[in-house]
């Protein structure tokens, strides 16, 4: 299912509970960082493994650039919070209970888990860039050439 958010949309606000069991919303983040919100299908699958460490890897190149890393699927806080500690995790891992989030961004997928997709949201709440299909390898980069040349920093 592709999303139907484009660049210059108004990013969709969620709240949801972390790994930790504490509340993030969006709106805690405008005017203060850049966010790249990346959905990924589920917990301790090997491809969303590599995914997530190669965030973790890059987290040192996000925060030089005011950008906060934002995982989100449907798993648990419980499974979340595993997922992150085994994976020694930085950033926070999204619980989206029933894909209200996913839903809103457009990459809930009939199976009621969310398409691998990331979406970089400006400090004004803005969507700035779209990846609907995401290849693991060199992502990371990609993001963070992609702050870079719209001057997100």
């Amino acid at each position: 299912m592709p999303t139907h958010l484009k660049p210059g949309d108004t990013a969709p606000s969620f709240s949801a509970p972390t790994q930790e069991g504490s509340k993030l919303s969006l709106s805690e983040l405008k005017g203060k960082k850049n966010v790249a919100l990346f959905f990924y299908v589920k917990d301790n699958t090997p491809g969303c493994t590599r995914e997530v460490r190669a965030l973790r890897d890059a987290v040192d190149e996000f925060t030089k650039r005011d950008t906060e890393v934002i995982g989100v699927s449907t798993n648990s806080v419980e499974s979340h919070g595993r997922f992150a500690t085994n994976n020694e995790l930085e950033f926070p891992l999204l619980a989206d209970d029933g894909g209200k989030i996913a839903k809103g961004y457009g990459v809930l997928k009939p199976t009621g888990m969310a398409e691998r997709a990331t979406f970089l949201i400006d400090k004004k709440g803005k969507v700035r860039r779209v990846w609907p299909k995401v290849s693991i390898t060199g992502h990371a980069k990609e993001i963070i050439a992609t702050i870079d040349e719209l001057d997100l920093a």
